[in-house]
């Protein structure tokens, strides 16, 4: 009988969504890759669902009769390494390289955002002038090619709010001093503004704003973070586990367990409790919005 594995899903998870994606291109059934391989069919279903941790020789075996590239083949048998891992702290540059985003693939999978940021604008709700800035002061050192590449990949993430098929909900809580930093310029920053009040309009998308005046609040103790839910299956039940993620300079950590989920969630009902309603927080954003072009 196969040991349950405790501590973070996240890294099997991703695996699993890279395996399914490499077979589906190779256009292989699960019978074919198990018979290949000499595994059960059981095997192959339990490591594309994120059900069951992987040693990296076998992550190697499946890159190579899928035909996946060399530079693939080495990410995956690294990801490989860390599904045993009890907890999982992901270290930019550390086992996995920097241009392999972890958090990018539960993004796009996600059917649920509840985002609180406390010093800039999310990630999903920035303008290309805004994510430019941003990207030309983290990367000072990168050519124009490479300043381009990231701030297209930026972009390229907030159209999973307009996307015309399911978009995901989207709440999200930013403290009033993103509304007042002048990140690019007035005239960026105003352009900024307009474009969250823009997708305040949209049905899925719920922005609040904390403003100065609130005092004491559950966020000052949470700090900035992001909990993804995933789709529910057919009788009800969630298809993945939700996961909270926290940035830092030097990696993420992704949470996943149920005690770890009610404390952000009870951080998360107190902050949306003293931020704002819809209607004044959009007031406030398009009076920021004047107060820069003026």
């Amino acid at each position: 009988m196969q040991t349950e594995i405790t501590g973070s899903t996240v890294p099997r998870r991703q695996l699993g969504r890279y395996m399914r994606d490499l077979r589906g291109q190779a256009r292989m059934t699960v019978r074919a890759v198990a018979k290949e391989l000499e595994w059960s069919e059981g095997k192959i279903w339990r490591i594309e669902t994120g059900k069951s941790s992987m040693r990296s020789h076998d992550a190697e075996l499946m890159c190579q009769i899928y035909g996946a590239s060399s530079e693939m083949t080495s990410v995956l048998s690294a990801l490989a390494g860390e599904t045993k891992a009890r907890g999982w702290w992901h270290s930019y540059g550390d086992v996995l390289p920097k241009y392999f985003d972890v958090y990018i693939g539960l993004e796009e999978g996600a059917s649920a955002f509840r985002w609180y940021e406390t010093d800039l604008v999310p990630g999903l709700l920035q303008t290309e002038s805004y994510a430019r800035t941003l990207v030309e002061e983290a990367h000072a050192d990168a050519n124009e090619a490479e300043i381009d590449h990231r701030v297209r990949v930026r972009i390229g993430r907030g159209a999973l709010l307009t996307r015309a098929t399911a978009p995901p909900t989207f709440q999200a809580v930013i403290s009033e001093s993103i509304l007042r930093r002048p990140v690019g310029g007035a005239e960026v920053m105003a352009a900024q503004l307009d474009h969250l009040v823009q997708l305040s309009g949209l049905d899925h998308v719920q922005l609040r704003v904390l403003p100065f005046r609130v005092g004491y609040h559950a966020g000052i103790h949470s700090g900035p973070f992001i909990t993804l839910r995933f789709p529910v299956t057919t009788d009800g039940r969630e298809s993945e586990p939700p996961t909270i993620y926290v940035e830092s300079l030097t990696g993420a950590l992704y949470l996943d367990k149920p005690a770890e989920l009610l404390q952000y969630d009870a951080a998360w009902q107190g902050i949306w409790g003293s931020s704002l309603g819809a209607s004044a927080s959009v007031n406030l954003m398009r009076q920021a919005a004047k107060e820069f072009r003026s």
